[in-house]
């Protein structure tokens, strides 16, 4: 799931080299914190938190498919 959300957001971004996948284990459910450059960070939120909202939609179904619970914070 880490490398699903590292690829996806290296996809939306112009500086892919600053973008960071943190993983942090609380008890079963996983929590992925991504970084991105300052002037990037409207393009991974999008309007509204449109895009945002698909990017966790998308890492939630493949957590699903693991039987895992996962949560993105975009930092």
């Amino acid at each position: 799931m880490k490398d699903v959300l590292e690829i996806i957001a290296k996809s939306l971004v112009d500086y892919p080299e600053q973008v960071s996948v943190t993983e942090i284990d609380n008890d079963g459910l996983i929590t992925l914190q991504l970084r991105v450059a300052e002037s990037d960070m409207g393009k991974v939120i999008g309007k509204q938190g449109r895009i945002a909202k698909a990017i966790r939609t998308v890492v939630k179904a493949a957590a699903n498919r693991e039987n895992k619970k996962v949560s993105v914070d975009i930092i």
